[in-house]
């Protein structure tokens, strides 16, 4: 059984055209946000546009003005290491290779984390994701570009295939990477500024999407977000992804019998790569799963993602052979586990995505400074 598509208004852009649109800001070719001495863009990890607007007390600043067409779509598999990747390249999935939280390296025939994993097993980020990022276009162009983030993500594998061509500069909390981006942007006329907000999608991961603790991220980062715009800078908010949280009577534990003739499992629990033994047809892996987790999750072969079109128009042979022979989506807010140890320790964790669902695919898209209406 082909998985399910969602149903999409062809009016709300994708996340794939944010570059294009903060390229055509810089240029001012006006085509969809009016011109910006500078441009910051701050992409605020795992706040998905249905769960801010339901907290929107908590976040007055980011939902002052919000229409319902400050949206976008994220791409598939609604995850990091896919949608943040795309946002930065201006391709989708299926061009830059990043189609998964962890996927084969079919090499070495190894599972590779796209967040942390590039060391451990040595994949070079610039050949493994090959697509020319924003900022090495902004370069290109002869533009002062820039990276604020997390000091601790300054170096890593993820971080070179997808800042390439930024200078990363390190701030602590929200309040200071949004003051030190709009800085870079005021004293550097024409750059391009990027600036990452990690806090609302660490908090619910670890505690869902109704904690405490999700809300004091997302008011942290509102509070940041007041910070006044310098005259002439545009800013545009968005996100890669939003969450769902899963309720522990959602998880799906796989048996050994349902695991019979698959010799890798990726992706997250929300969206499982599955890679069969060899001489293994995945239309029989994809059949027999289809009948065991019947309403639970929608189950297709990578021949039928990539005809239905969910990794972009285009996936070249390199993405390819690191998508599963079978893909595995969670319905609702429910999610799938191998059974594994590994994978057992995961359980816990409250807010995911990976899916399908509005809620992790729908994310705001919002204007202030110079791109304010």
């Amino acid at each position: 059984m082909p998985i399910i598509l969602p149903s999409e208004s062809l009016a709300v852009r994708s996340v794939v055209g944010v570059a294009d649109d903060v390229f055509a800001a810089l240029r001012g070719e006006f085509a969809t946000l009016p011109r910006a001495a500078s441009v910051v863009l701050v992409l605020i990890d795992g706040l998905g546009a249905i769960s801010l607007r339901a907290h929107a007390g908590h976040a007055r600043t980011l939902t002052a003005g919000m229409a319902k067409k400050d949206v976008a779509h994220s791409v598939f598999p609604s995850t990091t290491a896919a949608a943040l990747t795309s946002i930065l390249t201006g391709v989708w999935p299926g061009e830059h290779g990043l189609v998964g939280y962890s996927v084969l390296d079919p090499a070495q025939d190894a599972l590779v984390n796209q967040l942390t994993g590039w060391e451990s097993v040595g994949i070079d980020p610039a050949t493994w994701q090959a697509a020319p990022t924003i900022f090495e276009r902004a370069r290109a162009e002869g533009r002062p570009t820039f990276a604020v983030g997390v000091a601790a993500y300054a170096g890593s594998g993820f971080t070179r295939a997808t800042l390439r061509g930024a200078d990363f500069v390190a701030a602590q909390t929200p309040a200071e990477r949004v003051q030190v981006a709009y800085d870079l942007a005021e004293r550097h006329p024409g750059s391009l500024v990027y600036c990452y907000l990690p806090e609302v999608d660490k908090a619910g991961h670890r505690y869902g999407l109704d904690s405490a603790q999700w809300v004091s991220a997302l008011e942290e980062i509102d509070a940041a977000m007041s910070w006044r715009v310098p005259p002439g800078v545009g800013v545009l908010v968005t996100s890669d992804h939003g969450m769902v949280d899963v309720p522990a009577h959602r998880q799906i534990v796989l048996e050994a019998e349902h695991l019979a003739d698959v010799r890798h499992i990726g992706g997250e629990p929300r969206m499982l790569h599955v890679y069969v033994d060899p001489d293994v047809e995945a239309a029989a892996v994809a059949d027999r799963w289809t009948r065991d987790l019947d309403g639970r999750a929608d189950v297709g072969t990578r021949q039928e993602a990539i005809a239905a079109g969910l990794f972009g128009p285009e996936v070249t042979a390199a993405a390819a052979s690191r998508i599963g022979d079978v893909l595995v989506v969670a319905r609702g807010n429910g999610a799938v586990y191998d059974g594994t140890a590994q994978d057992q320790r995961s359980r816990g964790m409250i807010g995911q995505h990976g899916g399908l669902t509005p809620e992790e695919r729908q994310v705001p898209l919002l204007r202030f400074g110079a791109f304010a209406r």
